[in-house]
């Protein structure tokens, strides 16, 4: 991986030294000028069209989008964002009272807002797992609970927000295979810097996020919807896109995970998508993995050696997401001074995870998200303003 070449194509690398990668990544000059040459072309001739003169390299984004996880073209839905992904997902399932839904104890605050309206709708159960000694969530723990019956659905997050572990996809999936529950992955923070193989996970639903470690534009996104169960799927909202109107009485859906799509979009935006994705797929994604862990590991060992400065990450397996705290800070404050020191970070709000109810969980903590452009001159940067504070 040529690091200084990448930098160079990535013009906000001159801006600062970025970590908030989880965030939202920097994208490279080839993603912002292709959807900038778009919005041009639709400025000139229309957005009709122009959609149709872009109409075979949209197509072409499904193909890299199912390359990048394993799955085909047709299990692909391209849209505004993970969140909707996951919704449109989430909604579709029938369910009935007294079925029962299993999650993890990190789950992101939109995906546990949306189970507690479902128990409310529908009188389902909602049961958050517990972690493991790790912090990831138990795979005894699971097994266990299905085991009891009822489970119609496992829906965890890849790699939560704040705490820097990667849960364990592809052993989730296989408990979840044996019980017949359904399995939606939230890989939002995983999808551009971890192999995400939805064959070998197991996961029936994915849904992705393009702003984040793809590096692709925001508002744009995807779900994956596994061939097998898209027939079992109600989606929550339909237009000529997801359906077709057969007569005055009737319609019918489309018959792959197009109907979960709307027929107005951002074509500039997923074109700028499948730019990001392709750049993921010519680096390779395990060169990037192996980048990431680097500067991560390397991230954390350097803020762990500094007085009053704890790393807050679990994990068996962890993610390129590096969070701490330091006494006598805030985490807004120290995200505010090291901006001022031309470094950016975000802070996170464990706090917002309702279902981990550990006493010693901290409620804001500094994220410092690293990516494969980061150097370890940006991270002696981090750690020394850190350290002088």
């Amino acid at each position: 991986m040529d690091v200084a070449q990448l930098r160079v194509q990535t013009p906000g690398c001159a801006e600062s030294a970025y970590f908030d990668n989880a965030g939202s990544a920097l994208p490279a000059e080839r993603v912002t000028r292709t959807v900038i040459d778009h919005l041009l072309l639709e400025q000139r001739v229309g957005g009709y069209v122009a959609a149709d003169a872009a109409a075979g390299r949209l197509d072409a984004v499904y193909t890299s989008v199912a390359r990048l996880i394993n799955a085909k073209p047709h299990e692909i839905a391209l849209v505004e964002n993970a969140t909707r992904a996951w919704d449109m997902a989430f909604y579709a399932i029938p369910f009935k009272p007294g079925d029962r839904i299993l999650t993890s104890r990190s789950e992101y605050p939109s995906n546990a807002l949306a189970f507690l309206q479902a128990r409310e709708r529908f009188g389902v159960e909602v049961e958050a797992v517990p972690d493991d000694g790790n912090g990831q969530l138990c795979l005894d723990a699971l097994a266990e609970r299905l085991g009891q019956g009822g489970v119609r659905l496992v829906a965890v997050n890849h790699a939560p927000t704040y705490d820097g572990l990667v849960n364990p996809a592809a052993e989730i999936g296989e408990l979840a295979a044996r019980a017949g529950a359904l399995y939606l992955l939230d890989a939002c923070q995983s999808v551009g810097q971890l192999p995400v193989d939805v064959r070998r996970i197991g996961c029936h639903l994915l849904s992705a996020t393009g702003r984040k470690y793809l590096r692709a534009p925001r508002g744009t996104g995807f779900l994956y919807v596994s061939e097998e169960v898209v027939d079992q799927l109600d989606p929550p909202l339909l237009d000529l896109r997801a359906a077709t109107w057969t007569g005055p009485e009737s319609f019918e859906l489309k018959a792959d995970a197009k109907r979960f799509e709307t027929w107005e979009r951002n074509v500039a935006g997923l074109l700028g998508l499948g730019a990001a994705v392709d750049d993921v797929l010519d680096l390779g994604i395990e060169a990037v993995r192996e980048r990431i862990a680097l500067l991560s590991d390397s991230l954390r060992f350097g803020l762990s050696r500094l007085p009053g400065v704890t790393v807050c990450d679990r994990g068996a397996v962890r993610s390129g997401i590096v969070t701490f705290v330091k006494d006598g800070w805030s985490a807004e404050d120290l995200v505010a001074r090291l901006r001022e020191e031309g470094v950016t970070t975000d802070f996170s709000l464990p706090s917002r995870a309702r279902f981990d109810t550990r006493p010693d969980k901290p409620a804001v903590v500094v994220r410092a998200s690293v990516h494969y452009y980061n150097t370890l001159a940006e991270q002696e940067q981090l750690i020394n303003a850190v350290a002088g504070f």
